[in-house]
């Protein structure tokens, strides 16, 4: 016990030890400034605002604790064509909104508040369906690089509830997990790896599909960023791979409101094509 003492007293009096003893002490004296939902970020210390659009790569930031942001789709014109049957949808303000948890974790609820959509079969018959569409929950956990770093890292799971008035759907969910690498000259490259369970276009049944993304933006201005963007599906049901690109603008009008407009093609002849023709508005409230 004698021997154990002495090697105790001469480890305390290096500075390492030090260090690392008072590492739990700074962590705990600074808990005071852990904010949370309750505890918002003072507006003076809130990161720039990032959006999850007009890319199909999500961003990996969260948004401030105790604040919540607003994103929307004004509007979006969805065209898609299957085996047996090609249909247009009309989208009006599809809502993201978003509530910051914690440091590093943020609620987000989706849902289409007005869809409009026309089905044409083989034979020529037409149907046509309107009103309000689904609605989406989605958890934000940031993983790494949220506050600094060049490296940024979260994780996505979300749940779709089948309450659309205009097309069939069923619960769908799945697992996004989206990545960003800040590079030299302010570009930067995001990519996206996603595994999806999704009902199937013209059955009453599921499919697994993998979603992979890569995207670069840079600034062609101050306050004008583009995006391109390339990504494909794959379902492992019908064994069908899909290629899709993305090119859009968006524009900081203001701090913390920003507008954006693009075009999502599908490259191949099934494939969906989206046109954000007014697009959307991302406005981060403060509380």
């Amino acid at each position: 016990m004698a021997i154990i003492s002495t090697l105790f007293k001469k480890m305390l009096c290096r500075p390492v030890v030090l260090l690392i003893l008072g590492f739990p002490l700074h962590y705990f004296g600074q808990s005071v400034q852990h904010y949370s939902l309750f505890k918002p970020v003072p507006k003076e210390q809130m990161r720039d605002m990032e959006t999850d659009r007009p890319d199909v790569t999500e961003s990996p930031y969260t948004i401030d604790a105790g604040h919540f942001q607003y994103e929307t789709d004004m509007v979006r014109l969805i065209k898609d064509q299957s085996e047996l049957k090609k249909s247009s949808t009309l989208l009006i303000n599809q809502i993201n909104v978003k509530l910051g948890l914690m440091k590093n974790r943020a609620l987000q609820v989706g849902f289409q508040t007005y869809g409009r959509q026309k089905e044409t079969n083989l034979k020529g018959e037409s149907s046509l369906e309107e009103g309000f569409g689904d609605i989406t929950i989605r958890v934000k956990q940031n993983l790494v690089g949220n506050d600094h770093g060049n490296f940024i890292m979260a994780l996505l799971p979300y749940l779709k509830l089948p309450s659309s008035k205009f097309e069939d759907s069923r619960i769908e969910a799945g697992l996004i997990v989206p990545m960003l690498y800040k590079l030299p000259g302010d570009w930067k490259l995001g990519f996206q790896v996603e595994l999806d369970h999704l009902k199937d276009k013209d059955f009453n049944a599921m499919h697994t599909e993998l979603l992979q993304t890569l995207t670069l933006s840079h600034s062609l201005v101050q306050k004008l960023e583009a995006i391109a963007e390339t990504y494909y599906t794959y379902d492992f049901k019908a064994h069908q791979l899909s290629n899709y690109i993305n090119a859009a603008l968006q524009f900081e009008v203001v701090k913390n409101l920003k507008l954006d407009a693009g075009i999502n093609y599908g490259l191949q002849h099934g494939t969906e094509k989206h046109y954000f023709l007014v697009h959307p508005i991302a406005t981060n409230f403060w509380r």
